[in-house]
């Protein structure tokens, strides 16, 4: 018996005429249709009859494949092909036994040769929109019975060459993102064994992507797959559920809690190595803390892909670090120069960023330690409080309640929001020539910055802004710290708008009275006949 079968394992997506474009090759009618069907489940049944049948499989998968029958009749076939081949497989007539005849072991192999070209069939409608939910479902149902029946062996055996063919599938660039989502939530979130391989499919699969032409939708499909398995297993004992019955050995990879985990460590360490765009590794960099580092045995390993984007600058250097510290502080991770690092994402242009909210959220979670030490919350409350000085006025109405909250959590750094002089001769000093300020704005490291000994002078200046909420909030520094701590949420998402808008709402009491004067003169001096004075940009500058 041999299949007649020709042009098997087309990848492409096939392309099915509708009567809105073109017209369809062949006109049918309802009644054609139901005959198609009718004759797909009459081979279905002659099969199951006889041996003598088996023909009717290479018929079925001509029908399958044809790119001239209809949608509807294609899927009626893989589902009648996938009942067969799962009793074939159930009942032992695809397994060589001990004793088979030369005669059956042809037959068992001609039977798996139609079922690999069954497979590659399924696996191109799994590309297909429309009818790829019913593909998976089929692919999966093969998936678990060939991992129970096809081998012979009593050892346990999981179909992975199957499973990576339907990985590769859903990884594929312009593959369907439903299709995906059903898979990672349905199949490798629920069970742990399709857990496991999957990992170590798409390590593999990532690996060999740059020999190939990767893309970026391959790393965007990968990271959904990955970023769907929210739960990480924490004990061995969370290890039970299993879509393909568990092995007999207690001692089987499956059973251990760090062979899970390299798995893991080993696909997100290979999706890594990819090739990305800014936002790609934005969205990794995110995702470090609660989806990528749990699953990690050695930690370290993250260590130079989350210094590679420091050194990208700006919002990427800042999501690095808060990647950095989740290490520090749950992995235990040593990283001396990480305030360091920290301290030089301090410029002039970290005020005026739209990521200033997020960072003064993670420098909040960041100085939060009631163990650092003053020398060095120092530097950073000094470093921001010069900062306010040229920066917008939602900017400054978030810095000052943080600045508030870090001296309620250090009080040690207390002595900088007033510093008196200790003797008359310094007072003298002071009063007469002034003083320098000890603090070094441009040493890098906070801990030689010499901010301890400095004062809080700029906040001091911030209480005469222009504008009177900012003045009004700058002086809570110089009150009584009656308050706990102030709730930041309440101030990061200040801008000239929203703070413009408050003004605008607030209820007028009593009108102001105004009195205006429309200047002749701005940029020239007034006539001495008038009497008028001269505006204040004249008197700075000559315009003549």
């Amino acid at each position: 018996m041999r299949s007649t079968i020709d042009n098997l394992g087309k990848p492409a997506k096939r392309k099915r005429n509708t009567s809105e474009t073109k017209p369809s090759k062949r006109a049918r009618s309802e009644s054609s249709e139901e005959d198609v069907q009718a004759q797909i489940l009459l081979l279905e049944t002659e099969i199951f009859e006889s041996k003598k049948n088996y023909n009717n499989i290479t018929a079925l998968i001509k029908l399958l494949r044809d790119d001239d029958e209809d949608a509807e009749n294609s899927v009626v076939a893989a589902i009648s092909l996938c009942r067969v081949f799962t009793r074939l497989m159930v009942s032992g007539d695809m397994a060589k036994r001990e004793g088979t005849s030369e005669k059956e072991a042809v037959i068992v192999e001609w039977l798996r040769e139609r079922y690999s070209e069954y497979k590659t069939a399924i696996l191109a409608l799994l590309g297909e929109e429309g009818i790829s939910s019913t593909a998976l479902s089929l692919c999966m149902r093969l998936l678990k019975t060939e991992g129970q029946h096809l081998h012979n062996s009593k050892e346990y055996n999981f179909p992975t060459k199957f499973l990576m063919a339907i990985v590769r599938v859903l990884l594929k660039p312009g593959s369907d993102g439903s299709i995906r989502k059903e898979f990672s939530e349905k199949y490798v979130e629920e069970s742990d064994d399709v857990r496991f391989y999957t990992l170590e499919v798409i390590e593999k699969i990532l690996v060999e992507a740059p020999t190939q032409t990767s893309e970026p939708s391959l790393l965007d499909n990968a990271l959904e797959i990955l970023t769907a398995i929210e739960s990480v297993p924490e004990s061995k004992d969370e290890l039970e559920d299993f879509y393909i019955p568990a092995p007999k050995k207690t001692t089987h990879a499956l059973f251990s809690l760090s062979q899970h985990k390299r798995r893991a460590q080993g696909a997100w360490l290979a999706l890594m190595n990819l090739e990305m765009d800014k936002e790609q590794r934005k969205t990794i960099l995110r995702l470090t803390a609660t989806s990528i580092a749990p699953w990690f045995l050695k930690p370290e390993l993250l260590m130079d892909f989350l210094t590679d984007s420091y050194d990208a600058g700006g919002s990427m250097s800042l999501l690095a670090l808060s990647g950095v510290f989740y290490l520090i502080q749950e992995r235990n991770l040593d990283y001396p120069s990480f305030y360091r690092k920290l301290y030089s994402l301090l410029d002039s242009e970290i005020l005026h960023s739209k990521h200033r909210s997020r960072f003064l959220r993670l420098m909040d979670t960041f100085l939060a330690s009631t163990h650092l030490p003053a020398v060095l919350v120092a530097s950073f409350i000094k470093r921001l409080s010069r900062l306010t000085l040229n920066a917008p006025p939602g900017g400054v109405v978030a810095v000052v309640p943080w600045i508030y909250n870090l001296f309620k959590k250090h009080p040690t750094c207390t002595f900088m929001i007033h510093r008196e002089a200790t003797t008359a001769e310094a007072r003298e000093n002071l009063e007469n020539e002034g003083m320098d300020d000890p603090f070094l704005p441009d040493e890098g490291d906070p801990m030689k910055t010499l901010a301890i000994e400095s004062s809080l002078w700029e906040v001091v200046m911030l209480q005469s802004h222009y504008h009177p909420n900012v003045a009004t909030l700058a002086k809570i520094i110089s009150e009584q710290f009656t308050k706990q701590s102030y709730n930041l949420e309440d101030f990061l998402d200040h801008s000239y708008g929203s703070m413009l808008e408050a003004e605008s709402a607030k209820d007028v009491r009593k009108v102001p009275v105004i009195e205006y004067e429309i200047p002749k003169k701005i940029f020239m001096k007034q006539d001495a006949a008038s009497g008028a004075d001269d505006t204040l940009l004249v008197k700075l500058w000559d315009f003549s």
